[in-house]
């Protein structure tokens, strides 16, 4: 069985222009990436756990707060690792400023001994659409042109 995560796509119109809210991981691997690393809030969820339930737990907790107003169900994607992205999209706000993410722990450096701690999250922002789809992880883009037709 393919694994599964779920997340949830802020997106806004300003002055006639599509903006998206995408996050950056945390942690030492994702450190120095950036287009083609950034991703929508997601994380991952089991067998029988509801998609929707799950995309706004790991909304919050990687971002650390909710958005509120009308959840449009988007197509799922399958991910180049074979995982399959359940998502939502809302028009809503962030300040990307009150940013708060639960973190998590890996040794680091490897085979070091050393237990660090970071955010799961440690970067987010808000990027115009064309922006957008150079910065998003690959597997992702399919949601932007979904957000894309909702936002005409």
């Amino acid at each position: 069985m393919p694994k599964k995560s779920a997340g949830i796509l802020l997106y806004k119109v300003i002055g006639g222009e599509l903006q998206v809210f995408l996050i950056h991981p945390g942690g030492p691997f994702w450190a120095k990436n950036d287009d083609g690393a950034w991703s929508i809030p997601k994380g991952a969820f089991e067998d029988g756990e509801d998609p929707l339930s799950a995309a706004k737990r790991e909304f919050e907790e990687e971002v650390g707060s909710l958005p509120a107003g009308e959840l449009i169900e988007l197509t799922p994607l399958p991910q180049p690792s074979g995982k399959v992205v359940y998502a939502w999209a809302i028009q809503a706000g962030f300040d990307p400023t009150t940013l708060k993410s639960s973190t998590f722990q890996i040794e680091w450096p490897p085979r070091s001994g050393k237990l660090q701690e970071y955010p799961e999250v440690d970067r987010a922002g808000w990027f115009p659409f064309e922006l957008a789809r150079r910065k998003i992880r690959k597997g992702q883009v399919g949601f932007l042109g979904e957000v894309e037709g909702l936002s005409v």
